[in-house]
């Protein structure tokens, strides 16, 4: 048992390490050698733990959705909350988890642009988990509007908006580097009382 935590605790450095090292050289000119030094470790020693940079990049991603998915999942079993209460929270979670991964998010787009450029398209885990949050998002519209809390709304247009809202949230972070994404969250919350019909309530 305590090998096992000593290893995870080992990844958890590794990764924070490799960010240090993804967001000053980029994805593209990050290799496992750079990581590596920056670890303090060689690189045998670091396939121990990773296959290769890309395998570090998605389980940081992927380290980060789940602490995201698990806060959705809370706040979604919530009966104290009715559904424009779930999604305002659930919009207001995902913002305050980007802005407390700047970095990552920084990486992210850096990798996306990588992708663009070598004519990949976008990586199959990065869409997988930006479908996952689409339909979450669009069940809760659809919640709402079965509930009567919501407007007749056009689901993929709601979903649209409040999706769009969460990229400007990652571009306003990750390359205008604003220090806060307050008026990001009030954008939200008009949108989320513009479904409910209730724009004279700013609560």
């Amino acid at each position: 048992m305590a090998v096992a935590v000593e290893h995870d605790k080992r990844r958890c450095e590794i990764l924070e390490k490799a960010l240090d090292v993804f967001v000053g050289e980029g994805f593209e000119n990050t290799t496992i050698q750079k990581i590596a030094d920056r670890c303090g470790i060689t690189r045998t020693t670091l396939y121990i733990y990773f296959k290769n940079k890309k395998e570090i990049f998605n389980f940081s991603i992927k380290q980060l959705m789940g602490e995201v998915e698990g806060d959705i999942q809370e706040v979604r079993k919530a009966a104290a909350l009715n559904f424009t209460e779930k999604i305002l929270r659930v919009l207001n979670v995902i913002i305050d988890r980007l802005e407390g991964n700047r970095r990552l998010l920084t990486v992210i787009l850096d990798y996306l642009l990588y992708l663009s450029k070598s004519d990949s398209g976008p990586d199959q885990r990065v869409r997988k988990r930006t479908l996952r949050l689409r339909h979450i998002l669009a069940s809760m519209v659809i919640g709402g509007v079965k509930a009567g809390e919501f407007a007749a709304v056009n689901i993929r247009a709601a979903d649209d908006l409040l999706y769009g809202l969460l990229e400007s949230a990652i571009f306003r972070l990750a390359v205008l580097r604003r220090e806060t994404v307050s008026e990001l969250k009030e954008s939200l919350a008009l949108a989320v009382r513009l479904f409910a019909g209730r724009l004279d309530n700013p609560s």
